[in-house]
């Protein structure tokens, strides 16, 4: 389960480097260009380790165009990139609480089920809090019942809590 979840996020790392978002129309030029030059320092580089502390730098730049430009098109985008560093260097709170910026303040966005299922994910992988995983997970299904990731949180559920060796005896059983 675990080797799942760096699969999802190293897809959704590499999918928010993509530079194909729009220039904004803010005012915020100087900002804008801040986190230009940040990106690509922290991921122009072909080595594949990640500066934490120019993530860190990041991620807090993309909260504070987020704060500063709200009607932006580009502050959910920033967002949602913030909370996909934070996921990936393993800071589960400001994860949360950066998904839950998203799903209150930009509850159309177009990853909005992305963010909910990473939501749940967090909460199981990093947090080890099941509760609230379970709840997230049902919630994305309820909410999502055709997303492509709707079958992932139903395996999720289904093995919520689990050792890595009680999904083996499972497996070997057959009852997988």
């Amino acid at each position: 389960m675990k080797h799942f979840g760096y699969i999802i996020g190293l897809v959704i790392l590499l999918s928010a480097c993509d530079s194909s978002v729009e220039e904004s129309e803010s005012t915020d030029t100087e900002l804008y260009s801040s986190i230009n030059k940040l990106e690509t320092e922290l991921f122009g580089s072909t080595q594949g380790k990640i500066d934490r502390k120019k993530a860190i730098e990041l991620i807090d730049l993309y909260s504070e165009y987020a704060a500063s430009n709200p009607e932006d098109t580009l502050s959910p985008e920033y967002l949602y990139k913030a909370s996909d560093i934070s996921m990936n260097i393993r800071r589960p709170v400001q994860t949360i609480e950066l998904f839950n910026q998203l799903l209150t303040k930009y509850p159309d966005y177009e990853k909005s089920p992305t963010v909910l299922f990473l939501k749940a994910f967090v909460y199981e992988d990093q947090m080890n809090d099941y509760d609230r995983a379970r709840k997230y997970y049902e919630l994305f299904i309820e909410k999502y019942p055709d997303n492509e990731f709707a079958d992932d949180a139903e395996v999720s559920l289904k093995n919520l809590g689990k050792t890595p060796e009680e999904l083996i005896k499972e497996f070997e059983e057959g009852g997988q």
